[in-house]
């Protein structure tokens, strides 16, 4: 589901078992996709333009217990876009809160209204972050980002590839960012971005593409069930706190801008986006019944700060 998310609600972190959590009130309204359950996005966008993504990277090690607090690995993403602004901002979260050491293995692509973007990664227990004139190319796959620069530059300079499906699909996704930039012809920027996702899909595997429009504050998606281009715009949605949130299920067979097409979200929509994504994605990611009702009754104990 796509969800709207209020400034100025007051959170504390869902409890994590390697130390305390963490509380704040959110600055920044967002819109953002979710699949385990609203509050724990897969990735988003908040007002001031900062986006936040993932990608499953095995080689993740996150930090181990310390003094810090802890929070899961998808609500790291959802407290980024409720207090962070731009890519240094988030990156300096890590020294007063860690993702918690058993989290799923992930690591993030983030990028703000400046122009600035960057990957954030966990080796060895420390976050490591590619920004400025260390982002040799901005984009990620499923592989450590520094090895997978290498790869790209042997690529580039027409040595053989490993046939590593991840190492591949960053290195083409490189090359056609290359061409946009000198050779953009008649696509627009978004149009090139989803031919992208489109050459670098996985097939069954890729179950969704989106393209945030920083400049203009609009979300652009379609899934693998709903082919059909929908966008939203924040423009569409009153953040403040205290309007309902909204949500809208990202299979829905409609086009175009679906703004209008959102409805006030509700815990029955909650549990069944969850329910249903823990049951298909369980070979890699088990949630228990009873941490999945947890999820689901965490939403409602959100509220105007």
């Amino acid at each position: 589901m796509v969800c709207t998310n209020q400034r100025g609600l007051a959170k504390t972190s869902f409890p994590m078992a390697d130390g305390r959590p963490i509380s704040w009130t959110s600055r920044y309204g967002s819109i953002t996709f979710n699949q385990y359950g609203k509050e724990f996005p897969t990735g988003g966008m908040n007002e001031k333009g900062l986006v936040v993504e993932l990608m499953w990277l095995d080689e993740t090690q996150y930090p181990e217990k310390d003094d810090r607090p802890s929070i899961s690995v998808l609500q790291w993403i959802q407290y980024q876009l409720d207090n962070c602004a731009t890519v240094d901002e988030v990156i300096g979260t890590d020294k007063i809160l860690r993702i918690t050491a058993t989290s799923t293995p992930l690591h993030y692509l983030v990028a703000d209204a400046n122009g600035n973007a960057a990957t954030i990664e966990f080796l060895g227990g420390k976050l490591v972050a590619h920004k400025g004139n260390q982002l040799t190319f901005p984009v990620l796959t499923n592989s450590v980002y520094s090895e997978s620069v290498q790869h790209a530059r042997a690529s580039m300079n027409g040595n053989n590839t490993s046939g590593n499906n991840s190492f591949d699909r960053f290195v083409e996704a490189c090359q056609l960012i290359k061409t946009y930039k000198t050779d953009p012809g008649s696509s627009t920027p978004v149009q090139h971005a989803f031919r992208i996702l489109d050459r670098v899909s996985q097939g069954d595997y890729t179950k969704w593409s989106i393209v945030y429009d920083i400049t203009n504050r609009r979300i652009l998606f379609k899934t693998q069930a709903a082919r059909q281009t929908k966008s939203v715009s924040f423009t569409a949605f009153n953040f403040d706190c205290g309007q309902a949130p909204m949500a809208f299920d990202m299979n829905g067979q409609i086009e175009g801008d679906v703004g209008r097409s959102f409805r006030p979200f509700t815990d029955d929509l909650n549990q069944k986006i969850l329910f249903e994504a823990a049951e298909a994605s369980r070979s890699h990611v088990n949630i228990s019944r009873g941490q999945q009702a947890a999820l689901v009754q965490y939403a409602g104990l959100v509220s105007c700060d």
